[in-house]
């Protein structure tokens, strides 16, 4: 049962605007950073957030998606026949700033994962990682370096991250289980 809406769709793209302007600021420009999001929302924001980037920064940012199911600790746990997508990174990552991107930090247990993964393509300068939504709860020590909103949850609850591309709207939800 839904619980509460917590952006929707103006919100969303509010957010993903101040996080592209956080991460050139950080940055001190666009030079060097590649955005690589988690499947499968993930992918969506990390376009989106390099668009929001190319409008400021006059840039193109390259992006890539990262497909983790083979690298997760519960792959047992989560299907006897898990649906393994497509890995697409079609750049170096040799010395490059990953923008790492996500739709919920939850566990970091998926973050976990994803930087395995990204180690195993080369040797970045740094990967950061920016979350539309950090909803608590962590069990491993990972942190976002940008988080759109923060949202205190009960471990009864989950955040629901709907884009228009998967979903038909934009708009993240607090559905109790």
């Amino acid at each position: 049962m839904e619980k509460a809406k917590i952006l929707d769709s103006e919100a969303i793209a509010r957010t993903l605007t101040r996080v592209a302007h956080q991460i050139l600021e950080h940055n001190k420009g666009s030079q060097g950073l590649v955005i690589v999001g988690i499947r499968s929302r993930g992918v969506y924001l990390a376009q989106r957030l390099a668009e929001c980037i190319r409008k400021i920064d006059h840039t193109e940012i390259p992006v890539g998606a990262l497909d983790i199911t083979l690298y997760r600790d519960d792959l047992t746990l989560v299907a006897n026949q898990p649906v393994v997508r497509k890995t697409e990174i079609n750049f170096d990552l040799q010395d490059k700033k990953i923008i790492l991107v996500d739709d919920v930090l939850y566990t970091g247990r998926t973050v976990r994962c994803a930087l395995s993964e990204l180690i195993d393509f080369g040797r970045p300068q740094c990967i950061q990682l920016a979350v539309l939504v950090d909803r608590g709860h962590r069990e491993l020590p990972i942190r976002a370096d940008y988080v759109g909103k923060n949202i205190p949850t009960a471990q009864d609850e989950t955040v629901e991250v709907r884009l228009v591309e998967v979903d038909g709207r934009d708009e993240v939800v607090i559905v109790e289980k």
